[in-house]
């Protein structure tokens, strides 16, 4: 929000000279991040209020051009015209008599334009009558600045307007609604510096709206309106101005204000309101009476309805919509934005100011299903003073009147719902326990009531506190419980404007703040000896390392997803991961699911990088993915915050989570190996995604199994399933732990990727269980005896696996000799027949206490070779 410190001066009385530097430092302080500090007004100079006494139009020209004499002062105002300035002047908006600005030569204007004195159109032009927009209060130019009569002749334009100003740019969190406002930053500012604050919603209300001297006393005579559904709305008010000018315009002053906060003006019952709600924080709507047609209802949206918005946008309205209405059907989208239907126009004259405090929850959904976003609902989805209304709509019928000539109808129209008050019981030490801070009793209670609260102090009895229980059978050495003193509780009622204020824990943040942030002692917490990461928290940072050392870049995505993810990725509709977890307020409306596989979101990652030129990426990331467990309740319990959970609440908030295991997965596509002068590189293949999934099996310290499968999203034919297999004295026991491969190019299609690209997912939760099973690693015993080698090549069926064949080798030769097998060619062709494929291996071979002997060695190569051939029907190839 954009605040000048002369408005917040007005109500916050700073103690002088003024350092704006000094109160962006104090409002960031008090948690209002001040972004930016901008000096306006500052570098004009220069500029006069001047009259017009007569204008010339010139002819002959494609564009009414004008000659004008105005005088700037008293002197040139009762002489002759050709004594005055002359000025040329394209705008046809002014006539003799008027007050204008005019900028006479040696003038600077914002941005640093110089004014001189130069001939043109057939004159010479001493200066420039200046628009808003060159004067920098505003974006219109399509005519110049006219001045208020009584603008005094020849004063310097600066000074008379007030435009020298600071304004500040502050950051304001959704917490704190009521600094959306003038007030709101004023009433903080009057905290930090410690000068008495004047509130503008009391300051200046007018004695024509009232009736009795009271703000909410009924008018007869004043416009019907009532709340059909208090949900929506639980305060509506309307106060009615009749006879209004509205060729009549905003006052100098008020248009300044506005620019200066980022608006533009547009008329005076617009700009009345915009400035009461930027000076209240009050969002209000001025109707044209004539255009209403029976009463005002608030309530929900019906089916079917439709509402044509001041945008010019006709808008289908939702069940859950709030709507201001009449007998003719939807007028306004209540809190967001207005219907076209009764606007107000240049033929209004009687105005039906309305005020309300709408559902924050309600007004916030809304501007988000239609994209409507306004400063309107910006203000109420954050929480607006529902004491507002009354005094606001006050104040803006009473300056509608006096601006603009109308007459004020006495007294309102105020529909009202029970809201029971707030009421919070905080321990007075709270805050000191909190912080860690020894503030005390009176300026937990001063700073409170700065923030506008009611405070009462009680004597509450303290819990008993009873000694440690001596074990069972054991009698007791520990003294009698005893009663301890009487504790000092503060009954504490929030202001209406702070509805953010609702458990002792908001309270305490108000005085730690308010007392200074930096004042809180920072200090390091004290680690417990003996204690680092858990098992399952190393093999998660070795997993993550072993991809690292691979090739593989680590990269964070989304866990939300959108609802076409399962179609894109191909999944059948019996798939576990279709069924999905949706949030209640996702950050995106495209996004509304939690992700049940890790691929997507590295899938968008691969391809963002490859459209920026890197064509050669492999990514990994670690995360959690969210699976709905069957016949868990739609939706978590909230439970309370000011106390801790019972173990009922726990396992009712368990129940309800999905279940989230850790998975690992990478992506990678384009060249695995690359072109260099050693040699042609070589492109990644599925091959590498297996590589990859082994790679993590590895460093969990548990043996991998690969077997063909077909299984989305990836291509049928080049797809492997990952088991982690286990063996111990209980037997032999496997897990699905994942899969691998090359994606599916319907896939690789659906989400733009590069043809050919391969992935891996990997459970590490199952991976992490299967490690826990197979205990402490035990070193191997290295052997210092020769090692001996064997070569192999077995002619088998085409479709048996690779892995397949070396699992019958490592069964069949002796398990104290061998020490590892590897497959080193894969030949076809017609010297092994069709249909069929050689696979050749090197079997390593060596033995603890002596070196092996050729036939040794031979005998354990031939072993291995009859149990592949028993198992898969692999010959040995001569």
């Amino acid at each position: 929000m954009r605040v000048p410190l002369s408005w917040l001066r007005e109500y916050a009385p700073l103690p002088e000279p003024v350092d704006a530097t000094e109160v962006s430092r104090r409002l960031t302080a008090a948690g209002l991040e001040v972004e930016s500090l901008e000096s306006a007004g500052h570098d004009i100079r220069g500029v006069v209020v001047a009259q017009v006494l007569t204008v010339e139009e010139l002819t002959g020209l494609k564009k009414p051009i004008r000659y004008c004499r105005v005088a700037v002062s008293e002197s040139q105002l009762a002489g002759p015209p050709e004594d005055a300035s002359g000025v040329i002047c394209g705008a046809t908006n002014f006539a003799p008599g008027d007050r204008v600005a005019l900028a006479l030569p040696g003038a600077v204007l914002p941005g640093g334009f110089e004014i001189g004195a130069r001939k043109t159109y057939g004159h010479i032009s001493e200066g420039m009558i200046c628009s808003v927009r060159e004067l920098g209060i505003g974006d219109e130019h399509d005519g110049i600045l006219v001045l208020a009569a009584d603008a005094p002749l020849g004063e310097d334009f600066v000074a008379y307007a007030k435009l020298r100003d600071e304004v500040f740019e502050i950051a304001v969190t959704p917490d704190r609604g009521y600094a959306v406002s003038v007030r709101g930053i004023a009433r903080e500012l009057a905290s930090s510096y410690g000068v008495p604050f004047t509130d503008p919603a009391d300051a200046g209300l007018p004695e024509a709206a009232l009736l009795g001297g009271a703000v909410d006393v009924a008018g007869p005579d004043v416009y019907p309106a009532r709340i059909a559904d208090p949900t929506a709305c639980d305060r509506f008010v309307l106060r009615e101005v009749r006879g209004f000018d509205p060729a009549a315009p905003a006052p100098l002053w008020m248009r300044v204000r506005l620019a200066r906060c980022g608006m533009r003006s547009v008329s005076l019952a617009v700009d009345v309101t915009n400035y009461l709600m930027l000076e209240l924080g009050q969002p209000l709507h001025a109707f044209d009476r004539s255009k209403l047609t029976g009463g005002i209802v608030v309530r929900r949206a019906q089916p079917g309805e439709k509402l044509e918005t001041l945008d010019h946008v006709v808008r289908t309205l939702y069940p859950d919509d709030i709507l201001i209405t009449d007998d003719s059907g939807p007028i306004s989208m209540a809190g967001t934005m207005g219907g076209l239907n009764t606007e107000i126009d240049e033929a209004s004259t009687d105005l039906v100011v309305e005020a309300a405090h709408f559902s924050a929850e309600g007004t916030a959904k809304m501007s988000r299903r239609h994209k409507l976003h306004s400063e309107a609902s910006y203000r109420f989805e954050r929480g607006v003073d529902r004491e507002l209304p009354l005094r606001a709509s006050a104040k803006a019928v009473a300056l509608l009147a006096g601006l603009g000539g109308g007459q004020v109808v006495p007294g309102c129209t105020h529909a009202a719902a029970e809201v029971a008050p707030v009421l919070v019981s905080m321990a007075a030490d709270y805050p000191d326990r909190v912080a860690g801070v020894l503030y005390g009793r009176d300026t937990v209670i001063r700073r409170l009531r700065e923030v506008g609260c009611t405070v009462r102090e009680t004597r509450q009895p303290a819990p008993t506190i009873a000694p440690w229980r001596a074990a069972a059978g054991q009698p007791s050495t520990e003294p009698a419980a005893t009663a301890q003193p009487p504790v000092a509780v503060l009954e504490v009622t929030p202001p209406s404007w702070r509805p953010d204020l609702t458990d002792p824990a908001d309270l305490a943040e108000e005085i730690i703040r308010l007392e200074g942030y930096e004042n809180v002692p920072a200090r390091m917490p004290r680690a417990l000896a003996g204690r680092g990461l858990t098992p399952r928290q190393r093999l998660r940072r070795s997993a993550g390392r072993a991809l690292a050392e691979a090739g593989f870049v680590e990269v964070l995505s989304s866990p939300f997803g959108p609802r076409s993810d399962a179609d894109l990725l191909g999944l059948p509709p019996e798939d576990m991961r279709r069924p999905a977890v949706a949030v209640a307020n996702p950050l995106s409306e495209d996004e509304p699911l939690l992700r049940t596989t890790v691929l997507p979101g590295l899938f968008r990652v691969l391809t963002r990088n490859v459209g920026r030129g890197f064509a050669d990426t492999a990514l990994f990331e670690i995360g959690q993915v969210f699976r709905p467990r069957p016949g868990a309740p739609a939706a978590a319990p909230i439970l309370p915050v000011d106390r801790g959970p019972t173990v009922t609440e726990l396992a009712s908030l368990d129940a309800a989570l999905p279940d989230q295991p850790l998975r690992i997965a990478a992506v990678l596509t384009g060249a695995h190996e690359p072109d260099g002068w050693w040699g042609k590189g070589r492109a990644a293949s599925w091959a590498d995604a297996i590589e990859a999934a082994r790679a993590v099996g590895r460093i969990c310290r548990v043996p991998l199994e690969i077997r063909a499968e077909a299984y989305a999203p990836w291509h049928p034919g080049r797809c492997a399933a990952v088991y982690a297999r286990v063996s111990d004295a209980d037997g032999s026991r496997e897990w699905l732990a994942g899969h691998a491969g090359e994606l599916h190019p319907r896939v690789v299609q659906a989400f733009g990727l590069p043809a050919r690209t391969c992935a891996m997912e990997l459970d590490l939760s199952v991976l992490f269980t299967a490690a826990e099973s197979i205990g402490a690693v035990q070193a191997p015993q290295l052997s210092g005896y020769p090692l001996a080698t064997q070569d192999v090549a077995l002619i088998v069926d085409a479709a048996v696996p690779a892995a397949e064949v070396e699992a019958a080798l490592v069964a069949g030769a002796p398990r104290e000799l061998l020490e590892g097998v590897r497959l080193f060619d894969v030949y076809t062709g017609a010297q092994v027949g069709e249909d069929r494929k050689s696979l050749a291996y090197t079997l390593r071979f060596r033995a603890p206490d002596r070196t092996l002997t050729a036939a040794e060695a031979t005998a354990a190569r031939d072993a291995a070779v009859a149990e592949a051939s028993r198992r898969v029907g692999a010959i040995l190839r001569s």
